[in-house]
């Protein structure tokens, strides 16, 4: 997740029930990189470097975490309906609306202070974990050292994500140390994002928050805690309170310039008027949209591509997750969630 000022919180330590044993993998020992890699850590984060050794030693490389990590083949299609179907599914969907009955009063409060809808903070969290379902079985610190010290070299992006994830482990090994949490307890994703909403450390750090007023922030077993934090990471993405995500689009074929319109991806940048000067045909309420537009294509394998006009609040979906599949699904989601809950409830959501 990308970075902005956080608001100060003080973490707490995430308890984690369920200890399974140790995942397979060699582990790292006292190999000397790892040894000069902790000593680095120590310093640069100001911890104890005998306290950095031991737990990067007891760390285990995770073939199965590279292989997670490395690119799909070339040529594999998209498939956006394919990709829906998976998550706008009755089990997400049943899970989501209990979720949302017992958590109205935090949910209205997070939209209140935020602008961030209910909706769209139901959509992440069914998305990410069905509703605190499947945290992940990875040990996170094994996750976050196999990326830093064997991330793979058939990666298109290797210098920069290996970078990225060994930014992450210095940002884990410091949260854990200063809440006193045993660094090697606490598991999720191959990727080493953790809780119900998924936070890397860092997101963890400056996007946490105690919304349930106990002074500490915990992202497995809060759950008012996870909601005020999904919230809290959006303002801080600059979300547009009251804004439509999307509108629907038709295209006027004859002077459709669809290479200027795909240039900039999903970033918004063309006004409405400029949008409809090179082909496209937005309802009412989009041409008097006050900020500017991106044309999001969403592949759908043989079939024709569906497409949207996203606005800035689309793209700070994407922020999350950088990609327009996993925005659009999170949107679809968390609507889906406030149709059950309506048809149950007789409640306008």
């Amino acid at each position: 997740m990308a970075a902005s000022n956080p608001k100060h919180t003080k973490s707490k330590p995430a308890r984690n029930a369920v200890k399974p044993a140790l995942p397979e993998g060699t582990a790292y020992g006292d190999r000397a990189d790892v040894m000069r890699l902790a000593d680095d850590i120590a310093q640069r984060r100001n911890l104890d470097a005998e306290w950095v050794r031991s737990t990067l030693s007891k760390a285990r490389m995770l073939p199965s975490v590279v292989r997670a990590i490395t690119p799909p083949a070339v040529g594999t299609p998209k498939n956006w309906a394919l990709y829906r179907s998976r998550f706008v599914e009755p089990i997400r969907i049943r899970a989501g609306v209990k979720f949302w009955l017992a958590n109205q009063e935090t949910l209205a409060r997070a939209e209140a202070q935020t602008g961030v809808p209910a909706s769209i903070i139901v959509g992440i969290i069914g998305v990410e974990t069905i509703y605190g379902q499947q945290l992940g079985n990875y040990r996170v610190i094994d996750a976050l050292t196999t990326l830093a010290l064997d991330f793979p070299d058939a990666h298109p992006r290797k210098t920069d994500r290996q970078a990225y994830f060994l930014s992450e482990l210095e940002a884990y090994l410091s949260l854990t140390q200063r809440t006193g949490t045993d660094p090697t307890a606490l598991r999720g994703s191959y990727a080493g994002a953790m809780g119900w909403p998924q936070f890397m450390p860092s997101s963890w750090v400056k996007y946490g928050i105690d919304f349930d007023n106990d002074s500490r922030v915990d992202l497995f077993h809060s759950q008012a805690d996870v909601i005020g934090s999904v919230a809290n990471y959006f303002q801080a993405f600059k979300w547009k309170p009251g804004m439509p995500t999307h509108y629907p689009v038709q295209f006027e074929v004859a002077r459709l310039d669809m290479p200027t319109l795909m240039a900039p991806d999903i970033l918004p940048t063309f006004t409405p008027a400029a949008m409809q000067e090179k082909g496209v045909i937005l309802p009412a309420a989009a041409l008097s949209h006050p900020g500017p537009l991106a044309l999001v294509e969403l592949q759908n394998g043989a079939d024709a591509p569906t497409y949207v006009a996203g606005t800035e609040n689309f793209y700070a979906i994407t922020r999350y997750n950088w990609s327009s599949y996993y925005a659009m699904v999170v949107i679809d989601l968390g609507q889906a969630v406030a149709q059950a809950l309506q048809a149950q409830t007789g409640v306008p959501k």
